[in-house]
């Protein structure tokens, strides 16, 4: 049976179902799911480039800053825990760097947390030494080092609301096809506002990521000393909200175009949705964990001298003319375009506020 007709039986069985259940299943149902599936997701022949994929001189700038973060933590043994690594290309090209530094190589671990059978076996073709896998976060304890996520957050499944008289949760149902219902918000979402001290405009739609919040409390479980690193495209509270993103931000890729249609090409194309920040940084509170900086991904790579990092990579014998024209697109892409539109949220736990070479100019929101 395929997806789209797996979802309508379940929608005759028990009702209506919640947007977050649909995307869940569109994502993640065994073998059948968007990111569960064997087709090729990543680069050129897949739905959308990651910045891990473009150059390696990504990888390389945050292992300069997971090497500054060794040090602060006083030169001791080093776990760095990744989850959701995609091809295993940010690992791959993080202890590329990070072998050239002996002490510190000697000392490290490396785990990656991947559900996906298939990407699993992807990541384990290309990396050798040093990494073991896990498949959720309960397995590992008592973290010293640094938690990482690369474009993990945005494929949470996320509920989706509509604020009219009252807050009201989207449904899907089958009406000759997939349809939207709108129910009362259930409390842990009205909740969810109330905490942040957040008021819906009317006819305003939006996301609400719960499953961040839950993310959030078993990271912190596990580390004991040490920061998180995340990387993602989103907003604090005081942007996402803004008027002229009243029809919130859900979008889907496939074959690198754009859509705005979760319904169509069930299984096939990826949905997401952008990061709340300022809940990211709350519940992290909440749970231990300090806010060290919010950042662009453009000033983080910057300070962490992503220029020279990528110069130094694209020197490989072509003639100048190439080289330079191969730069100033990368850069454009992951300075600008990229650059612009992704955050970097450092969080910390067990050791005092020191400088990160990452966060030149550190905020929180």
């Amino acid at each position: 049976m395929l997806l789209p007709e797996i979802i309508k039986q379940k929608i005759k069985e028990s009702g209506p179902i919640s947007f977050h259940d649909f995307m869940e299943m569109a994502l993640y149902y065994p073998a059948l799911g968007y990111y569960t599936s064997a087709k090729e997701k990543i680069g050129l022949n897949g739905d959308f480039y990651t910045s891990s994929s473009l150059t390696p001189a990504f990888g390389a700038a945050i292992a300069r800053q997971l090497e500054q973060m060794w040090e602060l933590l006083g030169r001791k043994p080093f776990t760095i825990v990744e989850l959701g690594a995609g091809t295993g290309i940010l690992c791959f090209d993080i202890l590329s760097y990070l072998r050239r530094n002996e002490c510190l190589y000697e000392q490290l671990e490396y785990c990656i947390i991947e559900k996906s059978d298939t990407l699993r076996q992807q990541q384990q073709q290309n990396l050798k030494e040093k990494v073991s896998w896990y498949s959720s976060v309960s397995e590992l304890k008592n973290i010293s080092g640094c938690i990482l996520s690369n474009e993990l957050l945005d494929n949470f499944s996320v509920h989706q609301v509509v604020m009219q008289d009252e807050l009201m949760e989207v449904f899907v149902d089958d009406d000759h096809g997939l349809v939207e219902r709108l129910q009362p918000a259930s409390k842990e979402i009205l909740e969810y506002f109330a905490a942040l001290k957040i008021s819906i405009p009317k006819g305003f739609r939006t996301e609400v990521n719960l499953e961040m919040t839950s993310w959030i409390k078993d990271i912190s479980a596990i580390l004991t000393k040490g920061y998180v690193i995340t990387i993602d495209y989103g907003f604090t509270s005081a942007e996402l909200y803004q008027e002229r993103r009243r029809n919130g931000t859900l979008i889907c890729y496939h074959k690198h175009d754009i859509n705005e249609n979760p319904y169509t090409l069930i299984g096939e194309q990826d949905i997401t949705a952008h990061v709340n920040f300022s809940a990211l940084c709350y519940w992290g509170f909440q749970n231990g964990l300090c806010c060290t900086g919010l950042t662009s991904q453009a000033d983080f790579l910057l300070a962490l001298g992503f220029k020279e990092l990528l110069r130094n990579m694209l020197d490989n014998g072509e003639d100048i003319l190439t080289i330079v024209k191969k730069e100033a697109r990368i850069s454009y892409t992951m300075l600008v375009d990229m650059g612009s539109r992704y955050r970097v949220l450092v969080q910390q736990k067990g050791i005092p506020r020191m400088a990160l070479m990452g966060l030149p100019y550190q905020h929180c929101s």
